[in-house]
């Protein structure tokens, strides 16, 4: 049986009304998710996961998964009207949405940020359904030492992001990597920087950190100024779609931020983050055209590569758990576990012991793609009129969003105090021209890089020179020795600069 039959099979199994109806309620849920900060695909699969007792098997995952790339889908909406990123794969969208909604173009940024994620998702299922296995056998040569070289890799690409020095930048990467260290150590479990406080036990959540720093942070910075200097959005009604320009410079960013986030995406620990980081760093690395603005100032590339690359990432993250039952990430690990509850044993056996689920699964994303398309393609009208309200309205919302989004985490008031201290800290940030972008990175990938360079050390016995041995892991640390040298050279510090601060 080929590829195209396997196909029919499973479209014969998505095409069920009861299926469609599960896609269309997992694609609708999951936006909603990603537009809610605070909220999350893994809480809400976790809530849910107990409600799919009753459910068939195949139509459990069929809404389970909707859940998880319509998040990744609906994050960009509230990343680009209020620079608040719904989701962790979201936070690059806000660089360039958020300044093209103030500079009247939020319908642009959301079109490109749809049709990118659509484009993407689409071509991630055909990843899937063509090289499913290929790619899980390429992820395999990565060990924890190869991890560990990558994700050094992009926390130095990350110094690329930032428009400020690369002193600056390096600063705020060590800052992200000293957060992401509060909390019980990984192999220990000893408490470490808690201070005593039981609250920071377990860290603080990342959502606190980012919507403290973006959304709080800019609000406060807003409130300080006289109303004559305050960021006030220019809502452009009569302009809700890209321009022919745009989709000359958005399509070849859609494609690459595909291709990126098709590789990533089957990686372990967060492809879909990786993915989105490190398509916006290749966009940076493009030569601007006449008249293109400048990445981080508003460039529709920017939005529509790292939307492209996380929903890319998020397709393909079904690679590894579907063929060889390993979860990538924690939504994955919810996935394997329903299909324990449904009494299936994730693996490669689910291809020949329960073809329909497993290609009856993947039919199911094509339909889902198309359903958040139609979702929100025609109701990027109803979010760009969002921004037409009062400014003195929409902040107290802004705020009593994030608050409820922050004690949502934990029922705890803690999280709503850390949230406005983060929000003052983002403020000062702001003033001495601090990128939060790469210690949210580095916030994220720290623990990941820490548990990984334990685990390397762990086979090797306490030698270092497994870093530098392995052939991989080797090309990648010398890749990341070579880009910081790179920076830190006069010529190219001098280009630079000359680069963000292009008109």
């Amino acid at each position: 049986m080929d590829v195209f039959e396997h196909l029919a099979l499973g479209f014969s199994v998505a095409f069920t009304l009861q299926n469609l109806a599960y896609a269309f309620a997992g694609c609708l849920l999951g936006t909603l998710i990603g537009i809610l900060p605070g909220l999350g695909p893994t809480a809400t699969i976790a809530i849910l996961l107990p409600t799919t007792y009753a459910l068939d098997p195949t139509s459990a995952l069929i809404m389970l998964a909707g859940i998880y790339y319509g998040a990744a889908y609906g994050g960009s909406t509230t990343s680009i009207l209020v620079n608040l990123p719904g989701e962790i794969s979201s936070v690059v969208t806000t660089l360039d949405g958020y300044q093209m909604a103030r500079k009247g173009r939020a319908g642009p940024a959301l079109t490109a940020a749809a049709v990118g994620s659509f484009v993407a998702g689409c071509f991630g299922t055909v990843v899937i359904a063509a090289f499913a296995l290929p790619l899980t056998e390429l992820a395999f040569k990565f060990g924890p030492a190869e991890y560990f070289s990558l994700i050094v890799l992009g926390l130095i690409g990350s110094v690329i992001l930032a428009s400020g020095s690369v002193l600056k930048a390096l600063g705020m990467i060590v800052l992200g990597l000293l957060l992401g260290m509060m909390g019980a150590d990984v192999n220990s479990g000893v408490e470490r920087y808690s201070f005593d406080i039981p609250e920071l036990a377990n860290g603080i959540d990342f959502v606190v950190i980012a919507m403290g720093l973006f959304g709080y942070g800019e609000i406060i910075s807003n409130l300080s100024r006289p109303d004559s200097g305050r960021h006030v959005f220019k809502v452009g009604l009569s302009n809700l779609y890209p321009r022919k320009k745009d989709w000359k410079r958005m399509t070849p960013a859609i494609c690459r931020g595909t291709l990126i986030g098709a590789f990533l995406g089957i990686l372990p620990g967060g492809g879909a983050v990786l993915s989105s980081f490190a398509a916006y760093t290749a966009e940076k690395k493009i030569k601007l055209e006449p008249g293109e603005e400048p990445l981080g100032e508003g460039n529709i590339r920017g939005v529509a590569a790292p939307e492209s690359a996380n929903n890319s990432g998020s397709q393909t993250a079904f690679i590894p758990l579907l063929t060889l039952g390993l979860p990538p990430n924690s939504v994955m690990a919810l996935m394997v576990g329903a299909m324990i509850i449904h009494n299936i044993q994730p693996g490669p056996q689910v291809m020949t012991s329960n073809p329909e689920l497993f290609w009856g699964l993947i039919a199911s994303m094509w339909i889902g793609n198309a359903f958040l398309v139609v979702l929100n393609l025609p109701l990027v009208g109803l979010w760009v009129r969002l921004l037409t309200l009062p400014y003195r309205w929409l902040f107290p919302a802004i705020v009593l969003f994030c608050a409820i989004g922050a004690y949502s985490l934990s029922n705890s008031t803690w999280d709503i105090w850390m949230l406005g201290w983060f929000g003052v800290i983002g403020h000062v940030f702001i003033k001495l021209g601090l990128e939060s972008a790469p210690l949210l990175l580095a916030l994220i990938l720290g623990p990941m890089m820490e548990e990984n360079l334990r685990r390397a050390l762990l086979l090797s016995r306490g030698d270092w020179s497994v870093l530098v041995t392995r052939p991989i892991s080797a090309t990648l640390l010398l890749l990341a020795l070579g880009l910081l040298l790179l920076l830190v050279l006069p010529a190219i510090r001098k280009r630079r600069q000359e680069a963000f601060s292009e008109e």
